[in-house]
């Protein structure tokens, strides 16, 4: 997604460790146009797919969650790091262990609002390792959903999760796909190196 790739370029910011700060447009302060057109990519890569649903995990996920949802016309579920004192045993739970916090949460989800007749689209703002969509999936599965895709916001696709959840056979879809960031510098798959 042109306009994606555009504001990482702008505003993104390079730190050590293969992180890429981009919390002035999409995980702290976010753009609203930006997310309304990413909403609106999701929507389009995925309405064949017969969504009820889309799961996303808080925080970041939300807002691209919802817009895809908005277009969708679907509700949106997102899986809680933590457990709200309303919240019953009447849950689905898994593990997702955070690279860049180095925490380990047990996201979770109620049984009321995923349902086994649900085809699911679960969305995020990042796909690293991979763990917080195998979370995300693990849910899915457990209230013997389907999962339609998985649509990324931004993918390290120099690192495992992407290879993750296409060798498992899930539908993948990541908007702007980083190959490289060395040197301070990011390069998207298929692309010129962009200088930050």
């Amino acid at each position: 997604m042109k306009e994606l790739q555009e504001k990482i370029r702008k505003e993104g910011i390079v730190l050590p460790n293969n992180v890429l700060k981009v919390d002035s447009f999409i995980n702290h302060q976010m753009d609203p146009k930006l997310m309304k057109k990413i909403g609106e990519e999701f929507a389009k890569r995925f309405k064949a797919e017969g969504i009820t649903k889309v799961l996303t995990i808080e925080s970041s996920g939300i807002a691209p969650a919802i817009m895809a949802a908005l277009e969708l016309d679907v509700p949106v579920i997102f899986a809680r790091k933590r457990k709200p004192l309303t919240f019953s045993g009447n849950l689905f739970c898994a593990s997702v262990y955070s690279y860049t916090k180095k925490e380990t949460n047990e996201i979770t989800v109620s049984k009321d609002y995923l349902l086994n007749s649900d085809t699911v689209l679960i969305i995020d703002d990042f796909l690293a390792n991979g763990q917080a969509a195998l979370g995300l999936i693990d849910l899915v599965e457990q209230a013997d959903a389907k999962v339609a895709g998985i649509g990324i916001v931004i993918e390290k696709s120099f690192q495992d999760g992407a290879k993750l959840i296409t060798d498992k056979g899930y539908h993948l879809e990541s908007l702007a796909r980083i190959g490289s960031l060395e040197n301070g510098k990011v390069t998207f798959v298929n692309d010129a190196v962009l200088s930050i």
